[in-house]
């Protein structure tokens, strides 16, 4: 059996909460390798609603559960989330939680800062959470960032929080945003350390002797290709790289353990925040897909924008993301509409590309191609075999194979698990 890496192929949120859960319940061991507490997946497991952030969806199912060191973590976000499941029912332990020892944290004044230039930005704000993920990795890279490792040894800490605040005070005095003192720093940190280091280890050693065992591990990716730092729609972007290759740096394995590699696309498309989106409707149908779709964000209950399928996007989130097979979500939101449009393209001053260009000009100006197909009045909702689907939904899933280039592996048609036609296991390989 095959290892499997998840990951999402538009701009995030595109229902990756319930696929991850029905392959974490296949796995031995669910990897978080990027991202921080600025994503998450809705998990309905018995009745009961669990929203992750960042703790891995496997520790749901009763597996182990790694934060590699490939994420930005936040010790308060992450105490507050173990609690909050703790409170459901779900106890989280160093015996099914491993943090990797060298993941940066997020502290206090990276928010701080998040926000501060949020604000001074004004009408050009990227669209960030607010949550500090950007500044801790630009700290990660700068070779300044508090690991987790650290808080096992004082000096070290006190030594490096003097430079991380010389730093970060200058920027917040320029931005006209109240400075961090050291001492109180390094008191919240001394005192999370007893409960934060028994979580620690390096986990790629657990995972090569997972390995070598033959056990099943399933990656777990946040946000999205489009997202990608070097990929995505940048600068509209999150602050790390999100397509598969990445696993293997951010959970410390080879790349070739990474496995198969699953793509998680909606049937339309949605983004949130700022950032080009080219087949945006903002009229009654957009409206309609959002109601239907439930459109509001796990983590920061913001609106998603929503529009039609962009079947170029995710062929460029096929291609660079090393995506082997799709799993379509929510087709059920499009039941009911007379004609169904997929861009097949754009123009830009005049010319066709069927690629979504680099530069910030070309992607604002970018124009949807569009191919119309016939909807349909019947419900898919709940459908478990190509059978119960409408001829014309079929001939949709079909064309969007081909149109991306990929195959689709499985087709979910409703929140419940159990709601889901497989076409192709990807833990065979």
């Amino acid at each position: 059996m095959a290892n499997v890496a998840v990951i999402g192929a538009q701009w995030g949120d595109e229902g990756k909460g319930k696929v991850v859960d029905w392959l974490a319940s296949r796995a031995d061991i669910v990897v978080r390798f990027q991202g921080g507490h600025n994503a998450g997946h809705t998990l309905v497991v018995g009745g009961e609603t669990y929203k992750l952030s960042l703790l891995p969806s496997g520790v749901v199912r009763g597996k182990l559960g790694i934060i590699g060191n490939g994420v930005v973590l936040d010790p308060r976000a992450l105490l507050e989330e173990i609690a909050r499941v703790g409170r459901q029912g779900l106890e989280v332990t160093p015996e099914n939680l491993r943090i990797a020892e060298n993941v940066p944290l997020i502290l206090p004044l990276h928010p701080a800062l998040d926000r501060a230039r949020e604000a001074a930005r004004g009408a050009r704000a990227i669209g960030t959470t607010g949550r500090g993920i950007g500044p801790a990795y630009e700290d990660k890279v700068a070779r300044r960032a508090i690991r987790l490792c650290d808080l096992a040894e004082p000096e070290t800490l006190e030594r490096k929080l003097d430079e991380l605040l010389l730093h970060h005070n200058t920027l917040l005095r320029g931005l006209g945003a109240p400075e961090f003192g050291k001492e109180a720093l390094l008191e919240e940190l001394l005192a999370l350390a007893p409960r934060l280091l028994p979580f620690a280890e390096p986990v790629w050693q657990r995972l090569d002797e997972a390995r070598r065992a033959g056990r099943r591990v399933l990656f777990e990716g946040a946000q999205a290709v489009m997202l990608d730092v070097d990929h995505g729609t940048y600068p509209f972007v999150t602050s790390s790289n999100t397509v598969a290759g990445n696993a293997a740096a951010g959970a410390g394995i080879g790349p070739a353990a990474i496995g198969t590699v699953l793509g998680i696309a909606k049937a339309y498309t949605t983004r949130v925040g700022a950032g080009p989106f080219p087949t945006e409707l903002r009229d009654e149908i957009g409206r309609r897909l959002g109601e239907r779709g439930r459109e509001f964000g796990t983590v920061t209950g913001r609106a998603r924008r929503c529009g039609w399928f962009d079947a170029c996007l995710v062929r460029q989130a096929v291609k660079v993301g090393g995506i082997q097979g799709l799993a379509l979500t929510k087709l059920d939101v499009l039941d009911g509409l007379p004609e169904i449009k997929v861009c097949v393209g754009y123009r830009i001053e005049g010319a066709e590309l069927r690629h979504l260009p680099a530069g910030m000009q070309a992607q604002a100006k970018a124009e949807p191609i569009y191919e119309t197909m016939e909807g349909w009045s019947e419900s898919t909702r709940g459908a478990r075999r190509w059978a119960d689907l409408p001829a014309t939904a079929v001939k949709y899933v079909r064309r969007i194979e081909e149109l991306v280039e990929a195959p689709v592996a499985l087709l979910s048609t409703s929140p419940e698990r159990d709601d889901t036609i497989l076409v192709s296991d990807p833990f065979a390989g």
